[in-house]
């Protein structure tokens, strides 16, 4: 089974700054995109950012200028995330567009004020 291994998370106060990283097994043929999804309690799961293999990014607006993803082979994705905040706070989940759509288990970041 296609895993997809996550780790950076952590605990930070406001203003501080994560490196999140993922990489699959190397078992994904076809990637065609990379990226992460969070996940607060009692909300929906929201697209963080997300970057093809042609180095195309999507970010949404939240964290548009704070965060930055980035793809290191086509195996290996990384989100920095600088000047948390609060309700930067939750699950972060890692990814992988191919012949279908592969999750990882999720990373916890929380951001205290």
């Amino acid at each position: 089974q296609v895993q997809l291994v996550e780790s950076g998370g952590g605990s930070v106060q406001a203003g501080g700054s994560l490196t999140l990283n993922c990489r699959n097994d190397g078992r994904i043929y076809g990637t065609k995109a990379m990226g992460w999804y969070r996940q607060a309690p009692g909300k929906q799961r929201e697209l963080v950012a997300v970057i093809t293999t042609r180095g195309e990014t999507t970010y949404a607006d939240s964290v548009k200028g704070r965060f930055t993803i980035f793809m290191n082979a086509r195996n290996k994705v990384y989100l920095q995330m600088n000047s948390l905040k609060p309700e930067d706070t939750a699950l972060y989940y890692c990814y992988t567009e191919a012949d279908r759509t592969y999750w990882g288990p999720g990373t916890q970041v929380t951001v205290s004020s």
